[in-house]
């Protein structure tokens, strides 16, 4: 084995006494990964954009995806982790951090035989500072399944999308970038079941909104059991720089489209500081299930931290006009570009929600649960 010192252990950043190379844990679960939302405020596109590495599996991998009208066009790729952490490159796709916390930028090269295929070259550009989250932990039985620190941050982009035979300008003002960093244990697929299916949930719901409005970001998330019992619930106000305000306890009223756990519309209950409540309008443009293509939880054809091989490549284009050509995209967490109004202000963000088995709350009373 080449145990050689790799060019990261230069740097005084280490944690514990081992080479950058090596993570202080032994799970096999192990990850580090982000996520980018880029979207017109009119609801026509909505990019995603992820990287992953998997320390312990040896895999890096990287995925993006557009929606476009009912065509999602998916690009994924994988690849065996190198020594060389600052290179942010899977096959055709590719991160750089130009000026940390503050500048990333975003590229895909186009399949070289296909010139019509998704390529994008974006620059991400933040707004307001870096917020972390609450530290997020769930267990099944005993176990300790997911453990996360994240950070999320909304700003704008710029540059240019191309897809379909079509150029697509991303500009200032007229677009929105959100991203996510986390890193911690998730869940990565191919491990050994065990009893986990006895501590199968009753039911999970969920909501990770970031909104960016001109002059200030307020970031909500939420995440309920079956009964309603708050695990993780957070609701926070930025502006002038800094974080400014917690908004007290988040409550959301959501309307579904019929037959569907789809949501339409929402309003987020909130607080100002002085106990007056607050109040923000949900309008969805456009949705993007992370099961299709982004390889999310339960998608059936990729998911992240898998070994695929070196130098793997995937493209396709999906249609999601027909929700029953998708059945399992119901079970995982979709993506909702919206437009978010607030205190006479108009702010666009992510409305990511998910809400699987029984929720009271909600009035869901199990898997195959609707609503009316």
């Amino acid at each position: 084995m080449d145990d050689r010192p790799i060019a990261l252990d230069e740097y005084p950043v280490h944690q514990a006494p081992l080479s950058m190379k090596h993570h202080v844990s032994g799970d096999r679960n192990a990850y580090d990964r982000c996520i980018f939302h880029v979207f017109d405020h009119g609801g026509r596109a909505l990019l995603i954009v992820g990287l992953g590495v998997y320390p312990n599996t040896g895999v890096i991998d990287a995925y993006a995806t557009v929606r476009i009208g009912e065509r999602l066009h998916a690009v994924r790729a994988s690849d065996a982790l190198g020594e060389d952490r600052l290179n942010l490159t899977v096959g055709p796709l590719r991160i750089t951090v130009d000026q940390p916390l503050r500048r990333i930028g975003l590229h895909c090269d186009a399949d070289p035989d296909d010139p019509d295929s998704l390529s994008y070259d974006l620059t991400w550009t933040a707004d307001f500072p870096a917020l972390w989250e609450p530290h997020h932990t769930q267990r099944r039985g005993d176990r300790l399944t997911l453990e996360g620190r994240r950070f999320v941050q909304a700003g704008h982009c710029t540059g240019t999308i191309r897809v379909a035979g079509e150029e697509i300008p991303v500009t200032a003002g007229e677009w929105t970038g959100t991203r996510d960093r986390s890193w911690g244990v998730r869940p990565i697929p191919g491990e050994e079941p065990g009893r986990a299916e006895e501590f199968r949930p009753e039911g999970f719901h969920w909501l990770w909104v970031p909104m960016r409005f001109e002059d200030r970001f307020v970031m909500v998330i939420v995440q309920e059991d079956a009964d309603g019992y708050r695990g993780l619930g957070e609701a926070v106000l930025v502006r002038d720089g800094r974080r400014d305000t917690q908004l007290g306890w988040p409550r959301t009223e959501i309307t579904y489209r019929s037959g569907t756990r789809h949501p339409e519309r929402a309003v987020i209950h909130l607080t100002d500081p002085t106990g007056k409540p607050l109040e923000v309008g949900v309008d969805i443009l456009a949705s993007s299930p992370l099961a299709v293509g982004a390889g999310y939880p339960p998608a059936t054809d990729w998911q992240h931290g898998t070994w695929q091989g070196r130098g793997w490549t995937d493209r396709r284009v999906y249609d999601l006009a027909d929700p029953t050509a998708h059945p399992m995209a119901a079970f995982g967490v979709t993506d909702h570009a919206a437009r978010f109004t607030m205190d006479g202000r108009v702010g666009h963000g992510i409305f990511e929600h998910g809400s699987f088995g029984r929720h009271d709350p909600s009035g869901f009373t199990g898997y195959d649960s609707v609503a009316p």
